[in-house]
C-alpha cells in the first residue's frame, strides 16, 4: 500500500508519498480501507513538532479521523464483518503515528470505530470524531445546568462549530465568535448572537462560561465573569487568581458510545458539518499548505480509492 509519511519535521515538503507494508489485523483489530481522512490542525502541530509530550521522531504517519470499509477482521472481533462501513478516531496521542490515518489501509483497534450509518457519506463522516467529541467533552467539563449563556470562540471552525450546535441543542444561549463573512453559517448553527472575530471580547461579557475553542487565551478570559468557568483546547496562561475563574483544559479521550451518538446525529440531520474541499491523499503536502494559509470555510478531507 502507499501512505504519506512525515520524513522530516518542519514544512509541508517533509510529507512524502511512500510504499508501506500492508497492515495485518491482530486480535481485537480490523484493517480499514481508508476512503476519507480529515486534515486537522493537530496534524500540522505533529508535522512541525509542536505537540504535547514533545516531537515524534520521523518517519511517522499523521491522521486522526478516518472513514472507510473493513478490509479484514482479526480474531476476537464480533461487531464488524468484511465490507462494513465504519468511521472512527485513531487515538494519535497514544499511537504517535504508528498507525496514523494518512494511508490506504490502517490496522485499527475495533473499539476505535463505530458503524457508518446508511446514507452518510464517508467525507462528512470523517470530520466528526476528533472535533465533535472534543466539543461534547469540553461542554461536559463546564457542568452546565439549566439554561446558561455560553461564549464560544472559533465557532467557524470544527470544534467551535460543533460546540455551538451542541450547546444550543441543550437550550443554552450561545454567543458565537465567527470569522469575517461567516455570520450566516454560524447563525444557522443555533447561535443566539454572532460576534465578529475582531470584536473586543472584554466588551461582550461578563458571561458565566467560555469555551475557548481556538484558543485565543487572555482575550477570551476577559469575557468570563469572576468565579466563572473557561475551557480551552490547548494550555493558556492562568487568569488572575483573585478572580476565582476555574480553568479547564480539554484533551480528547476515546468514547465510542459518544462517537456513535454524534455520527448518528449527523446522519439524521441534527448536526451539521462543513467540508471546504476533498483532495487525493497523495496531495497531502499541498493540503497542509492550504490549511496553514488559512481562510478556509470548513475542513479539507483527503480521499483514496
Amino acid at each position: 500500500m502507499y501512505g504519506v509519511i512525515v520524513t522530516a519535521l518542519g514544512g509541508p515538503e517533509g510529507l512524502q508519498v511512500a510504499e508501506l507494508p500492508d497492515p495485518v489485523a491482530r486480535p481485537g483489530q480490523v484493517v480499514v480501507r481508508v476512503q476519507a481522512v480529515c486534515v486537522q490542525p493537530a496534524d500540522i502541530g505533529a508535522r512541525t513538532g509542536m505537540i504535547p509530550g514533545g516531537p515524534v521522531p520521523p518517519p511517522f504517519l499523521l491522521g486522526w479521523d478516518i472513514a472507510g470499509e473493513v478490509a479484514s477482521v482479526g480474531s476476537d472481533v464480533n461487531e464488524f464483518r468484511l465490507g462494513d462501513r465504519v468511521v472512527g478516531m485513531i487515538p494519535w496521542y497514544l499511537t504517535r503515528g504508528v498507525p496514523g490515518g494518512y494511508a490506504e489501509f490502517v490496522a485499527a483497534d475495533a473499539h476505535w470505530l463505530v458503524p457508518l450509518p446508511d446514507g452518510l457519506d464517508v467525507v462528512p463522516a470523517a470530520t466528526v470524531p476528533l472535533n465533535a467529541v472534543t466539543a461534547h467533552q469540553a461542554l461536559s467539563l463546564l457542568s452546565l445546568e439549566g439554561s446558561s449563556t455560553v461564549l464560544v470562540t472559533g465557532a467557524s471552525g470544527g470544534v467551535g462549530g460543533f460546540a455551538t450546535q451542541l450547546a444550543a441543542q441543550r437550550g443554552h444561549r450561545v454567543l458565537a465568535v465567527a470569522s469575517h463573512d461567516d455570520e450566516a453559517w454560524v447563525g444557522g448553527l443555533g447561535a443566539a448572537e454572532v460576534i465578529p472575530r475582531s470584536a473586543d471580547l472584554a466588551s461582550i461579557g461578563p458571561v458565566p462560561v467560555v469555551l475557548d475553542a481556538v484558543p485565543v487565551g487572555e482575550a477570551a478570559a476577559t469575557a468570563v465573569e469572576d468565579g466563572g468557568n473557561i475551557v480551552t483546547t490547548r494550555p493558556t496562561p492562568p487568569t488572575d487568581p483573585r478572580r476565582g475563574v476555574r480553568q479547564h483544559l480539554q484533551l480528547i479521550s476515546l468514547d465510542r458510545e459518544l462517537l456513535a451518538e454524534l455520527v448518528g446525529q449527523l446522519a439524521a440531520g441534527k448536526l451539521r458539518t462543513r467540508v471546504a474541499a476533498t483532495m487525493p491523499l497523495t496531495e497531502a503536502a499541498e493540503v497542509h499548505r492550504l490549511v496553514e494559509a488559512g481562510g478556509l470555510r470548513g475542513k479539507i478531507v483527503l480521499t483514496s480509492g
